[in-house]
């Protein structure tokens, strides 16, 4: 028996990108709850891998996992470089950066209160 649209939620959808990205090596995981902020998602999650390469592979394998265990079809930009991914899963958003990328453009500073950042554990 299969998993069905209706089955999927965003929570499943998040639980499923923080463990991908955990069991793949993903360093420095934060989850930010983005419903009632924005109607692009209701999760973020940002992480880094430590080489374009990581990156890169990082966002592959987590379009690979959520399709082969939700059938989710998720969009990816920014693979090419690998400086910064972008996943879009439709409810959950999905930032990969190298370090210095990350620290650059400082997007849990965009989305979160000061002191506020939520170190996300895989479920």
């Amino acid at each position: 028996m299969g998993v069905t649209e209706l089955d999927v939620t965003s929570e499943k959808i998040l639980a499923a990108i923080l463990k991908s990205l955990d069991d793949n090596k993903a360093e420095e995981l934060v989850q930010i709850d983005l419903r009632g902020k924005t109607a692009m998602g209701d999760y973020m999650v940002i992480c880094s891998g430590r080489s374009s390469r990581q990156v890169a592979a990082l966002a592959e394998k987590l379009v690979d996992d959520l399709k082969q265990e939700y059938g989710v079809a998720s969009k990816i930009e920014g693979k090419d470089t690998g400086d910064w991914v972008l996943i879009d899963t439709g409810d959950v958003i999905v930032h990969v950066f190298r370090p210095e990328v990350r620290e650059f453009y400082q997007l849990e500073k965009m989305w979160l209160p000061a002191g506020s950042a939520v170190k996300a554990k895989p479920q």
